[in-house]
């Protein structure tokens, strides 16, 4: 995906910076994933990652597809956003999962709308027709993010996850591009 850089709203209270991720982003990722895995039911992981972890899923998703980072002025890693394979079967090769993850104390000052939009304009190039965001339920910042960006809600499916001891469902999103 390159290391081009595309500065995003200056002049906004604080500037954001989104790039591709590199192998040199690892740590911050864990961190940042890791959270989502103890503390709450938006990922269906129950066991904390490592570096080594987050080096194969890069490899692997970077290889076909962007993997960004949103960088804050201080120079920290505020969140990232990736697209993935769907399925694996032939016919699915025009659609790719798309999911953002921000760092806590970043939610709801935009940075998740930009990691996807910027994301999206990539995506756009591609002969990508389809994206898909899977949703664990309830998540209200979630949808109204999705939702934002033009998702539409196509399903759900009932209590398909078991974390914390609480039956969990997950709802799907689409956007056509």
């Amino acid at each position: 995906m390159g290391d081009s850089l595309l500065d995003l709203e200056k002049g906004e209270q604080q500037s954001i910076v989104i790039r591709a991720a590199t192998t040199k982003d690892a740590k911050a990722l864990v961190a940042i994933y890791n959270r989502y895995i103890l503390e709450t039911v938006v990922t269906f992981e129950i066991e904390p990652i490592t570096e080594a972890d987050m080096l194969q899923r890069l490899a692997k998703v970077e290889a076909t597809m962007p993997w960004l980072v949103a960088v804050d002025s201080s120079g920290a890693i505020a969140g990232y956003s990736y697209a993935t394979q769907w399925k694996a079967r032939a016919a699915y090769d025009f659609a790719r999962e798309v999911t953002v993850y921000l760092k806590p104390g970043f939610e709801n000052l935009g940075y998740g709308t930009k990691l996807y939009r910027a994301l999206i304009s990539i995506l756009q190039e591609t002969p990508i027709h389809v994206l898909i965001a899977g949703i664990a339920q309830p998540n209200a910042a979630s949808v109204a993010l999705h939702e934002k960006i033009g998702f539409k809600k196509v399903g759900e499916f009932e209590e398909v996850g078991l974390k914390f001891g609480r039956r969990v469902n997950m709802g799907y999103w689409q956007l056509l591009i």
